[in-house]
């Protein structure tokens, strides 16, 4: 099986592709680290988004997408901006979209330890939270 961790920052939507087969996991190669629309108001550049991400998806085989929830508030609340592209995402026909709440990760991590430095991974340092949503997600 072979999952995007998805971490939505900003404008930006942060991907890791991770795949699990026969007990390994691997980090397949990725032509994109991140995606970005600079404008979330314009419904176009919103469908831009949509149709490049689902692209990407098609691309690389990708079974599932995991999105790190964010929190709607408190001091850390996502921006108005990471709740369009979320929904963007979630309502792509294409895919099979699924939010993992900080208290799943956390209990993912948990129950399977990540044995691999992250800087070992030979991904970008801004991909981790991407990286760690995709584990968890095929972790849990």
């Amino acid at each position: 099986m072979k999952v995007c961790g998805v971490e939505l920052k900003g404008n930006d939507a942060i991907v890791c592709l991770l795949s699990f087969d026969e007990g390994l996991f691997a980090i397949p190669e990725c032509r994109v680290s991140k995606i970005t629309i600079n404008d979330a108001g314009d419904a176009h550049q919103l469908r831009h988004f949509q149709f490049t991400f689902n692209k990407l998806m098609s691309d690389y085989n990708v079974d599932k997408v995991a999105i790190k929830q964010r929190a709607t508030k408190g001091k850390f609340a996502g921006g108005h901006v990471g709740f369009k592209l979320e929904a963007a995402l979630q309502l792509s026909e294409s895919l099979e979209v699924f939010l993992m709440s900080s208290n799943d990760h956390k209990e993912s991590l948990k129950r399977t330890e990540l044995t691999i430095d992250f800087r070992d991974t030979g991904l970008k340092k801004f991909q981790e939270q991407a990286f760690t949503t995709a584990f968890a997600f095929l972790s849990r």
